[in-house]
């Protein structure tokens, strides 16, 4: 019994790390804490109602993906996302998403396929009546059910970090109701080529899908809100 309640109580304790760490990583991808801006342990524990050791825990992590700097004798800063860090994503995401689909298209479930027949259907509606929020919800969806279907965890995760990382920019992108509807299509189209069991095809087209989201994204100036120049 002693030793369960040990091994319990190890978990608990990465759990809270895990569970701060997430919530510090969603608040700098989202803007809510700025480029350069202090992140204090103090404060942050009070807010999330934690001690100052899961705080600390997940600074360490944060410092480990460049989210953040810790300054010795100082504190740690805010690095987030730069506009050449989107660029890198984008092309590592554009390889990866390929895969991914390659290889959906050879264990996605019959389930899974419906779902995402469904999710590019109600795309289509919400589009048509400029429903915006909707379609950033069922853009994220279409995503998901591509990682969950593809059988590697490895990747998924992966995919799944890389997405949560372009957060904003996404959230602008998708507000653009003529990219909207074109990113719509193009999910067709990569479901059409799953379904049709053409795997080559599936990977080709969410490699360009990703490629065009980002060009869509120079194009309208969008990197700007990741402050420096891309």
């Amino acid at each position: 019994m002693a030793n369960y309640d040990i091994k319990n109580e190890v978990n608990d304790k990465y759990s809270l790390r895990g569970r701060v760490f997430q919530k510090l990583r969603e608040d700098i991808l989202s803007g809510k804490y700025k480029e350069h801006e202090e992140l204090k342990e103090v404060a942050i524990g009070e807010e999330l109602g934690v001690s100052r050791t899961p705080v600390r825990e997940a600074f360490r992590q944060l410092e480990l993906e460049g989210l953040i700097q810790i300054v010795p004798n100082k504190g740690a800063y805010v690095t987030g996302i730069t506009a050449q860090d989107v660029k890198d994503i984008y092309m590592i995401r554009s390889l990866l998403e390929g895969l991914c689909a390659k290889l959906a298209t050879e264990k996605i479930s019959k389930e899974q396929l419906e779902e995402m027949e469904e999710n590019v259907y109600l795309a289509d509606f919400h589009a048509a009546k400029g429903h915006m929020d909707q379609m950033a919800e069922l853009d994220n969806r279409f995503h998901e059910i591509l990682y969950e279907a593809c059988g590697s965890k490895m990747l998924e995760h992966t995919l799944r970090d890389y997405h949560q990382y372009v957060l904003r920019v996404r959230q602008k992108t998708l507000a653009n109701n003529t990219r909207g509807r074109a990113s719509n299509d193009e999910h067709r189209q990569i479901m059409e080529a799953i379904k049709a069991g053409d795997a080559e095809r599936a990977g080709q087209l969410a490699n360009r899908h990703m490629l065009n989201a980002y060009d869509n994204m120079v194009k309208n100036g969008l990197y700007g809100i990741y402050g420096d120049e891309a």
